[in-house]
């Protein structure tokens, strides 16, 4: 992690500021809080974006949180972060699949074609790997007649 005061600077020389929440549900309490923590150590650790804040909320019992599981166990995780390039981001909620983000600063994204096309290219192939695990596809929309 970084000192927010060096997350500010960035952000002043143009990175991104963003915030992630992470969740997490698992069989027992000590697996939910040991996921959670190596998901967000891994992410700290991540070369595309640099945790300032991380807030680790208290684990939760859940009764019947899906179909024939009667218990489970909840927790989650707030991170505030900076990245250099949009395309970073984008990268990150693919790998670690945050369940919410936000974008916080700056209000007007510039990106350069190249960076734009490197983030379609990254989706597409996220959505043919699912095509070819046999875990969703692609959806062909045509006109109604």
């Amino acid at each position: 992690m970084i000192e927010k005061v060096l997350a500010d600077e960035k952000v002043e020389s143009g990175w991104l500021r963003a915030w992630f929440a992470f969740e997490v549900l698992a069989g027992n309490e000590n697996k939910a809080k040991e996921t959670l923590e190596d998901l967000i150590d891994k992410l700290d650790k991540n070369g595309r974006v640099k945790l300032y804040k991380k807030d680790f909320s208290d684990i939760k019992k859940v009764d019947k949180p899906i179909q024939g599981v009667e218990v489970g166990y909840s927790m989650a995780c707030d991170v505030e972060l900076v990245a250099n390039k949009f395309e970073d981001l984008v990268q990150v909620v693919i790998e670690y699949g945050p369940a919410a983000s936000e974008l916080l600063e700056p209000n007007r994204l510039n990106l350069d074609i190249a960076e734009a096309q490197s983030v379609l290219n990254n989706i597409a192939l996220m959505m043919h790997r699912f095509a070819q695990a046999g875990i969703g596809g692609i959806v062909f929309l045509g006109k109604k007649e």
